[in-house]
């Protein structure tokens, strides 16, 4: 039973706490941080600058001056993605200079896919309480995979959102649009003998991660865990590659007739939504040394061939299709813009 006076006191408690000003902050939503972020990415921002970008922040909308890119019948190309369950790698570790570079691979390079180049990019950063300073770090990493994609950071958005997050966690999202000539869009018409050439991957790049983690877990090996002289985190973590300028210099030569970005689906999949539907595909998986990293995973979780090949890039990033004499070309056009190239199968 409660005394008088306690009930008394509880009283009083409950009425200051009724008279109480709230506000915006006491919600969970920091106005100020926001604010602060903003001027703290400001000249991250402004370093991806390009031609038809005014890279400044801070307006309602971003504004791109096609006519000034030359374009003479363009057509406009866009994507959106994310960066999956390696964010939870990222957390886990306190390491969030990199993942930056992930979201924007993950969208630029399906542009170049179409032949298009990656004009400007926007992200979406949302969490459960605004940590300016880790925000800063994923930011930066999504400018420096703006500048390796040359497109233009023109803007994005940031959330607070408490109750939808907890603690720490936070998820991303980004946009990208690029444009194409209208009579270079990519894939054009394939035939039987064209030739399959695959562009080294990173590592696992941000496919897959549910089952990286899953094994992890089910097999108690930590982050830490000495992979080849490395952490294995830092394995795990390495950036997606971006394969935009290689890219647009082999298509360039106007013997590519298709590319394939290597994400969900694996190999297989991937290649199939840009080749003629009456086509098979073969693929030597002999020809490419697969990175230790996959031969690892599959190990620990004893993985079926299929699937990995279905899961993982398994140490392929990126296919381009072409004819059989315009091979050496190609590859030579690879080759000379940095990229690993290697003919691993042909199709039927």
């Amino acid at each position: 039973m409660v005394s008088n006076n306690l009930f008394t006191e509880l009283q009083v408690t409950r009425k200051m706490s009724n008279n109480e000003s709230l506000n915006y902050k006491s919600a969970g939503v920091d106005i100020d941080a926001g604010n602060k972020l903003v001027d703290m990415i400001k000249p991250l921002a402004k370093a991806t600058s390009r031609i038809g970008a005014n890279s400044e922040l801070g307006g309602f909308g971003s504004l791109f001056d096609l006519k000034k890119c030359n374009f003479k019948d363009p057509i406009l190309v866009s994507a959106t993605d994310g960066v999956g369950t390696k964010l939870k790698i990222a957390l886990a570790e306190n390491k969030h200079d990199t993942i930056g570079i992930d979201l924007v691979a993950m969208s630029v390079n399906d542009l170049v896919v179409q032949g298009a180049e990656p004009l400007f990019f926007l992200d979406y950063f949302a969490c459960s309480k605004l940590d300016t300073k880790l925000a800063q770090q994923v930011i930066k990493g999504i400018a420096d995979g703006c500048k390796l994609a040359g497109c233009a950071l023109v803007g994005g958005e940031t959330a607070e959102m408490p109750g939808i997050y907890s603690n720490d966690d936070y998820d991303l999202a980004g946009f990208a649009v690029g444009c194409v000539e209208r009579d270079e869009i990519l894939p054009k018409q394939t035939n039987s003998s064209d030739v399959l050439i695959g562009l080294k991957s990173s590592g696992i790049h941000s496919n897959g991660f549910s089952l990286v983690r899953h094994i992890l877990a089910k097999k108690n090996i930590d982050f830490n865990f000495n992979f080849n002289g490395q952490k294995l985190v830092e394995v795990l973590l390495e950036p997606t590659k971006i394969y935009v300028k290689s890219c647009l210099q082999t298509i360039s030569t106007g013997k590519v007739k298709a590319l394939a970005h290597i994400t969900g689906g694996g190999l297989y999949e991937n290649l199939q939504r840009v080749i003629d539907k009456n086509l098979k595909i073969k693929i030597d998986l002999a020809s490419f040394e697969r990175p230790e990293i996959f031969k690892f995973l599959q190990k620990e979780g004893n993985i079926a061939e299929s699937e990995m090949i279905r899961t993982f890039n398994c140490g392929i990033g990126m296919i381009a299709v072409a004819a059989k004499q315009d091979c050496d070309e190609i590859l030579q056009k690879f080759k000379e813009n940095g990229e690993e190239a290697f003919i691993i199968g042909q199709l039927n």
